[in-house]
């Protein structure tokens, strides 16, 4: 069994990333000011004292805390932000996402995330925010594991869906193991990975979605001679599909 803490140093962060962009966040009380540039480039020039200005002061230590922790993992972490055209005048679209790299042990580490963040505004400030999409992948395979991930971005509540996590290249005599688990909001430090050997080519499972609206986090790993590689993706259970945001 593996404890995921034991991932969070390499930067397994996709709950950093969800109160790095909280949803009380605010940018400024100038309107005329791009939220979006704003915003890229408080996060890329990791100024700790800039970013908690933007938070209410109840929120303060725990920037300092999640921020911290991302920059001692990633110090080259590099933003990126786009404004994505919505039909829904009401709320606002940003596409993130997030590259770095750091070496534990002599093994280079490569993070890749990739999520979107809706929100409104009100009164100058980012209101009502959330994380959808999100697909996280830290791996030291320098990408030679052809790897593909079908899991869905939205399911009914209720409703059976498939968590396929696919190795595109025969095996041979390669051996795999890996293993997945899902959870809600920090649990996934306190929890463990199921660790098994993989002769199917990748991981497999069918579950059924809660009963209720809400976001679930499937965390994993896939390891291989040729490397290790964890993912984390989030899944958004629904009472009924919204494409209008997508």
């Amino acid at each position: 069994m593996l404890k995921l803490n034991l991932f969070a140093r390499l930067g397994l962060f996709v709950y950093i990333i969800i109160y790095l962009i909280f949803p009380k966040l605010a940018i400024t009380k100038n309107t005329n000011v791009d939220i979006r540039k704003n915003l890229e480039y408080a996060l890329n020039t990791k100024n700790l004292e800039l970013i908690k200005s933007f938070f209410k002061e109840e929120e303060n230590l725990k920037i300092q805390e999640k921020f911290s922790a991302l920059i001692r993992d990633f110090p080259n972490a590099k933003w990126e932000i786009k404004k994505l055209p919505n039909s829904n005048s009401n709320k606002k679209i940003f596409d993130i996402k997030v590259n770095g790299e750091k070496v534990v042990n002599g093994e280079r580490y490569f993070l890749e995330s990739k999520f979107k963040y809706l929100f409104s505004t009100h009164k100058d400030k980012i209101d009502n925010g959330y994380i959808k999409n999100l697909l996280t992948t830290i791996r030291n395979d320098q990408n030679k594991i052809d790897i593909l991930f079908r899991i869905p971005e939205q399911v009914l509540t209720g409703k059976k869906y498939d968590i396929d996590v696919i190795l595109n290249e025969p095996l041979g005599d390669v051996i795999i193991a890996g293993g997945i688990m899902s959870h809600q909001d920090e649990s996934y430090l306190k929890q463990k990975i199921n660790i098994e050997p993989l002769p199917s080519g990748g991981i497999f499972k069918t579950t059924r979605a809660p009963s209720k609206p809400v976001t679930q986090i499937w965390s994993g790993i896939i390891t291989h001679p040729k490397g290790i590689i964890t993912f984390t993706k989030s899944v958004e259970i629904v009472e009924k599909y919204n494409l209008s945001v997508f």
